[in-house]
């Protein structure tokens, strides 16, 4: 059922855009890493089962999509892990563990929810926090052109959406410090979103166009 899925998913991207994809050469051999993701529009999500669909990839969703029967269904198929966006879950974060030790690749957007006015929100620690702790290798990854408004004026227009995916250079964060812990995990979530908005169009990267980390990482691709 899940390959029929992600047939489905694929066939419909297809459909109503055209996606480039760039920076495969940047994915560690095998799984157990994670892809940090900024979050534009709907398309994001079934976009990751259209540039990934030979590896074995589970997507964190917020809890309150479970009230739909459908997209339980479509949960279960597709490996995905429902979590609560506001409060501590632990019963998700181990979950997430165990399939990163079984070699899964993890996709989430560290911002939480997709970005209405189509600029990046700041991020959320979680991710930070489990990759640190863990030791997982993380991907950046900016998905370009996928705004819900774009998509949906190029759909009445009967118009494919021209949509880029790229992905940056792999990295590891650093072990927390036994001191300043709350300051460095802000610190490791400003690296982890900086390095998916250097990759991004300047009016895209809302709460960290000027952010200093990303005037570096400017510098030093120019």
């Amino acid at each position: 059922m899940k390959k029929f899925i992600v047939w489905l998913i694929r066939f419909i991207i297809r459909l109503v855009a055209r996606v480039d994809v760039r920076g495969y050469e940047n994915l560690p051999k095998g799984g157990g890493f994670v892809i940090a993701v900024n979050h534009l529009g709907f398309l994001d999500a079934p976009l990751a089962f259209y540039g990934l669909n030979d590896w074995n990839l589970f997507i964190p969703v917020a809890e309150k999509w479970g009230d739909y029967a459908i997209l339980r269904w479509l949960a279960k198929h597709l490996n995905a892990i429902f979590i609560d966006r506001f409060n501590p879950d632990l019963k998700s974060m181990r979950e997430m563990m165990h399939r990163m030790e079984q070699g899964q690749t993890l996709v989430i957007a560290p911002e939480g929810t997709r970005a209405r006015d189509e600029k990046m929100a700041q991020g959320k620690p979680g991710v930070a926090y489990l990759a640190a702790k863990m030791g997982w290798t993380i991907v950046p990854v900016a998905m370009i052109g996928t705004e819900d408004r774009l998509v949906i004026q190029n759909l009445k227009k009967l118009k494919r959406t021209s949509i880029n995916i790229r992905a940056g250079e792999s990295f590891t964060l650093p072990p927390f410090p036994k001191a300043n812990r709350e300051e460095k995990l802000q610190e490791y979530t400003d690296e982890i979103m900086c390095r998916i908005a250097v990759m991004l169009p300047e009016h895209n990267r809302g709460y960290y166009a000027e952010h200093p980390r990303l005037k570096e990482l400017l510098a030093e691709k120019a």
